[in-house]
């Protein structure tokens, strides 16, 4: 059986106001954006690619995104600062420390660090 590369390669966000999520992004994760129209938006964070559409209705939910960070109380205030809210104070896990938070469109991440 051939092997098959399999890992999550692109993470696309239904959203209402691109240029809201790319000032969200851009100021609490500092991700670069390349623009594909007036519909479209895709991010980069330096590891993986992924997309902003406007052209639909936004639904959240789905699975749970992990993000990186080296500093999370650091971070925690961008992400305040930024327009986002903690849904769930950082906590201690197996291998780091994490918070969970919700980005202007109501979408839930996660963030984490091994500090």
């Amino acid at each position: 059986m051939q092997q098959i590369n399999k890992r999550i390669n692109y993470i696309e966000f239904s959203v209402s106001d691109i240029e809201r999520a790319k000032m969200f992004y851009g100021t609490a994760f500092g991700w670069s954006f390349t623009d594909f129209g007036p519909n479209y938006c895709e991010f980069n964070d330096g590891h993986m690619k992924g997309g902003f559409d406007a052209s639909g209705e936004v639904t959240t939910g789905g699975p749970l995104v992990v993000l990186y960070g080296d500093n999370l109380p650091d971070l925690q205030i961008a992400i305040e600062q930024a327009g986002g809210i903690i849904t769930k104070p950082m906590f201690d896990f197996p291998g780091g420390k994490r918070f969970q938070f919700t980005d202007p469109e109501g979408y839930e991440l996660a963030v984490w660090s091994e500090k």
